[in-house]
């Protein structure tokens, strides 16, 4: 059977490829470990130093030098795996994985072959509509890092084309944990939501267990997505490409999207799916080809002979078990219950990414409703129009805090206290400081509310002359009057009671 081009067929759209195809995921996360050095020696690890600063004979490859484990790295790692309710093994080994680059300057990579520190595991993950998905982890490896090239003068800023290339090994050797699932069956449609779903429930993980920073904008985390697709569940798996280095949650969910109609559409004419490695394009939200995908033979990997096997004993395994903090899942699950959201709330919440902010609001003394009513109604508003993060607004959770506190306390409304927080956004200080600079405070004194009253209605004495007759709806008028006249500091219900008592009248 011939393969056919993937520029001589069209996409085929997302929905009927899955009609015709079941697709299978498996994916591959690295996540930098947030460790003072490197994998196996002494150099810093550091981001945005000078190029080739950051290096020792160990990270450069030279003759003679020989590398030590971070111990510390382990210790990550085997957090990772006890937070994927992996099994740790009581041994394991490094291995040589041969390959020859120039940001791999001893030629090859130093990793974990057939002897992971972590293996069968899972991970339990939520989309967005409340539906739990358990994807299989088959393994965590430890690994260090390559450096970086830099390819000059082309139009791509990949190496076909350009006139020459830089290398910079400030990131070779920086401590990897590489987790690999099982292929991921049974999503059907929702096989890119799964995915993304993945990735973002690992970010939460590992900053949860202070691994890693994991901003995936810098690299911290990246994404290998490998995809397939048969003609039934029942079907033998089918041939796999892996789309390399995806670092957004986005183009994680767009990526599988993409292969999924672009794979369904070589099958469809007749041709066969190459296996290689392809390159994401966020710009254009595409795959290229890359490179035909090598098999673990290619490496030729042998047990690394300069270092002895890591053997964690089971006593400190349960110690750093012990240790672990509440995991992203179950502290969802316990302030659901805690704050009395509807699980569909929560989960406006969760995809806001305003979870630590309203629980920190909380912690400054508002109420569940409330820290929830700021975050997703006023402050979600405003940081749509700015077109940022709600975390990137120029507040904090204790002003916030504060900011009820002022309305729990009948200093200011609501309405008052949108006006105070528009002021603390401008950067007037804080909510305190913004009510008294604007004198925005309710009016409560009685005299002062009276004779606003009195004005309205000598205004309006056709209104008075209906309220006294018994339609004590229109009070709402004068109401609506004696606000404006206080700009809107006044306490709506404290008017209502005035304004009936002065015309006579029984609420």
């Amino acid at each position: 059977m011939s393969t056919v081009s993937t520029t001589a067929v069209e996409l085929v759209d997302y929905d009927e490829a899955i009609d015709r195809f079941d697709p299978v995921i498996g994916i591959e996360v690295h996540v930098e470990l947030g460790t003072r050095t490197k994998m196996f020696d002494p150099a810093p690890q550091t981001f945005g130093a000078e190029p080739n600063t950051a290096v020792s004979p160990v990270s450069l490859g030279l003759p003679g030098a020989l590398p030590v484990v971070n111990g510390t790295a382990v210790e990550y790692a085997i957090r990772i795996g006890l937070a994927l309710n992996c099994q740790i093994a009581e041994r394991c080994r490094f291995a040589r994985k041969n390959y020859f680059y120039p940001d791999v300057p001893k030629n090859f990579q130093t990793s974990q072959y057939d002897e992971p520190i972590a293996f069968e595991g899972y991970l339990d993950v939520e989309l967005e509509d409340g539906t739990v998905f358990r994807v299989e982890i088959e393994r965590a490896h430890m690994e260090e890092d390559a450096g970086k090239n830099t390819h000059v003068g082309g139009s791509t800023g990949r190496i076909h084309g350009a006139e020459y290339s830089l290398v910079d090994y400030n990131r070779a050797g920086i401590p990897l944990v590489e987790i690999v699932t099982k292929p991921i069956t049974g999503a059907g449609a929702r096989a890119p939501e799964v995915a993304r779903a993945y990735v973002q429930a690992l970010r939460d993980i590992f900053r949860t267990l202070g691994v890693s920073e994991a901003r995936m904008e810098r690299g911290n985390v990246r994404a290998d997505v490998n995809l397939s697709l048969r003609p039934t569940p029942e079907s033998p798996l089918g041939t796999r490409t892996e789309t390399k280095n995806v670092n957004s949650f986005r183009s994680v969910e767009r990526a599988v999207r993409y292969e999924v109609s672009r794979q369904a559409a070589i099958l469809a004419a007749g041709g066969t799916v190459v296996q290689e490695t392809r390159h994401w394009h966020e710009d254009t939200g595409v795959t290229t080809p890359g490179r035909v995908k090598s098999d673990a033979e290619d490496y030729r990997y042998f047990p690394e002979p300069d270092l002895v096997p890591v053997a964690p004993s089971r006593e400190w395994v349960e110690k750093i078990r012990a240790s672990l903090p509440e995991l992203p899942g179950a502290r969802r699950r316990r302030l659901t219950d805690e704050w009395g959201y509807a699980e569909p709330e929560m989960r406006d919440v969760l995809n806001a990414g305003a979870l630590d902010l309203i629980e920190a609001t909380v912690a400054a003394g508002a109420s569940p409703a409330a820290a929830r009513k700021w975050w997703m109604g006023e402050l979600a508003r405003t940081a749509k129009q700015r077109e940022v993060e709600l975390a990137e607004l120029p507040v904090t959770p204790a002003q916030v805090g504060e900011l009820q506190a002022l309305v729990d306390s009948g200093r200011i409304n609501d309405k008052l206290a949108r006006q105070v927080l528009d002021g603390v956004l401008a950067g007037e200080g804080s909510p305190e400081e913004v009510l008294v600079a604007r004198g925005l405070g309710v009016v409560s004194d009685d005299g002062a509310l009276l004779a606003a009253i009195d004005e309205v209605l000598a205004a309006q004495p056709d209104v008075a002359d209906r309220i006294r007759g018994g339609r004590v709806q229109a009070v709402g008028a004068i109401v609506g009057g004696v606000m404006k006249a206080t700009r809107g500091q006044a306490d709506a219900g404290r008017v209502r009671e005035l304004i009936l008592s002065r015309l006579g009248v029984e609420g």
